[in-house]
């Protein structure tokens, strides 16, 4: 899809919108081979779990919070709660996989290609305009727990 392809009204907000300009931010080397790495997922599908409180659509900016998915949940426990109408979701909510590839990340340790997977996995809510609390607060606390989780890979699946 090009932005051409979007109605109107989102092809004026990405062409207006005051993106932010960042430093680029180093990479962390990998402390461990490949092929013993602990990987975790993290998305911006705004997935949550079953019996887990929804983001908060209505929150002015954006939900800056975070969900934590166990690795054992059945994707079939998951529902999108994602703020915006910019995306189109089918796809999505056809295939889970697209935003949340687990079944790709446990095929990847039984081929070798990665040690483990994470016990769990992070999603947050995409469409965050005004960032500086996830940027300031959330995200430090979500690295936090991955590294409390022995992760040495965060897979970002962005949506």
């Amino acid at each position: 899809m090009r932005i051409d392809d979007l109605p109107l009204k989102y092809r004026m907000l990405l062409r207006t919108y005051p993106w932010r300009r960042i430093e680029p931010v180093p990479c962390a080397r990998l402390r461990v081979p490949l092929e013993e790495a602990r990987v975790a997922l993290v998305t911006s599908a705004g997935l949550v779990a079953a019996g887990t409180d929804a983001f908060d659509l209505g929150m002015r900016g954006g939900d800056p919070s975070f969900r934590l998915i166990d690795d054992d949940t059945p994707v079939s426990a998951l529902t999108v709660h994602h703020r915006s109408a910019a995306f189109e979701r089918r796809d999505l909510e056809a295939d889970l996989n697209v935003a949340f590839p687990r079944e790709v990340l446990h095929a990847a340790v039984t081929g070798r290609v990665v040690g483990k997977v994470a016990a769990r996995h992070l999603s947050f809510m995409g469409s965050i305009t005004a960032p500086g609390r996830l940027i300031r607060e959330t995200a430090p606390a979500a690295a936090s727990l991955l590294v409390e989780d022995g992760v040495d890979i965060a897979l970002l699946v962005p949506v």
